[in-house]
């Protein structure tokens, strides 16, 4: 079993039977006999719109797990649907992890999955897992850059013969760009707005760099008008929208040109003549191939499903156990 752990979504693939779950990371909780009322999609819905005895949050955060007694009952409750709800399945386990995380962070996530029920667990970069899932050829001395920008992180990785010649992860990803919005609709609008209502503006309008046809782009947005106090409807254009994530988004630039200072030349030259790779959600955001492109000279492509990559090249190590080995950064058996 292959599971992408995201900090937005949580996907599984199991063995002969490809991506069989997607679901939000979200548990519903209800506190006063902490038992989970529900999870994923149901669990999301609640987001920002529970009653103060039911909790709805989300176990990860900047791709690790920040709650863990949450996280192990969504890892459970996931296994157990991947498997028809069947209970008696110890299956082997392989998690996709941010690349930059510590020692500690990567000893919960195991200590998660085997208390949820998993046999053996092995741990993989989301680079890679990203890289092998949109078909890029991680296995020959040739080298790959890739970007995988999740909800919670973005790992910008250079890969090389089954490894990760350099990497860098930012705490700078999908929530953030999400944030900037919630700020910005506060500071020139005076109007708050709650997490969802932010998703649905940056997937409707948003964009990383002006295409054509863009700037046409607007949306009503309501929510609570800050000076009144009253609920309030604002429309908004998609060019202010681009201006509010200029911030997250200079920084994830910034990552890609400085792993690209680091790279050695000839891998370089790989790169230059291969491309970058965008995976995860935040490769969806119109334009931001188009950002990367310009600022670095490099041609950059979207993998063909983005959301995918890295649950797909979990997928893909497991049917090629023998032949993809190294690829993993850590284990429970070892």
């Amino acid at each position: 079993m292959g599971v992408d752990l995201g900090t937005a979504n949580t996907l599984v693939y199991v063995s002969g039977k490809g991506i069989v779950l997607k679901e939000p990371s979200v548990v519903a909780i209800d506190q006063d006999n902490k038992e989970a009322l529900a999870f994923g999609e149901d669990a999301k819905q609640m987001l920002g719109r529970t009653p103060g005895s039911i909790v709805a949050s989300r176990p990860l955060r900047d791709g690790v797990i920040a709650d863990f007694d949450s996280a192990e009952l969504m890892l459970q409750h996931f296994i157990k649907r991947a498997h028809g709800g069947r209970t008696l399945v110890s299956p082997r386990i392989v998690i996709g992890i941010p690349s930059g995380v510590t020692g500690v962070e990567k000893r919960a996530v195991m200590e998660a999955a085997l208390q949820a029920g998993a046999r053996d667990v092995f741990l993989i970069d989301e680079p890679v897992a990203a890289a092998i899932g949109a078909g890029l050829s991680v296995a020959e001395p040739t080298g790959n850059m890739i970007i995988d920008i999740g909800g919670g992180t973005t790992e910008v990785a250079v890969l090389s013969l089954q490894g990760t010649v350099l990497s860098e992860s930012v705490r700078v990803a999908g929530d953030e760009l999400s944030d900037s919005i919630t700020q910005y609709m506060k500071k020139v609008h005076n109007l708050v707005i709650g997490e969802r209502t932010a998703e649905e503006i940056k997937i409707r309008v948003s964009s990383a760099y002006p295409t054509e046809g863009d700037d046409d782009l607007s949306m009503e947005v309501r929510g609570l008008h800050l000076l009144s106090g009253l609920p309030r409807m604002v429309a908004i254009k998609a060019p202010e929208i681009r201006e509010s994530m200029s911030e997250p988004l200079s920084v994830i630039v910034e990552a890609v040109k400085r792993t690209l200072e680091r790279t050695p030349p000839e891998l370089a030259s790989d790169i230059i003549n291969q491309g970058i790779m965008l995976a995860g959600g935040g490769a969806l955001l119109r334009g931001l191939d188009t950002l990367i492109t310009h600022e670095t000279g490099i041609v950059t492509h979207v993998a063909p499903d983005p959301l995918q990559c890295v649950v797909l090249g979990t997928g893909n190590v497991l049917e090629n156990f023998k032949q993809l080995g190294r690829v993993f950064t850590g284990s429970s058996s070892s």
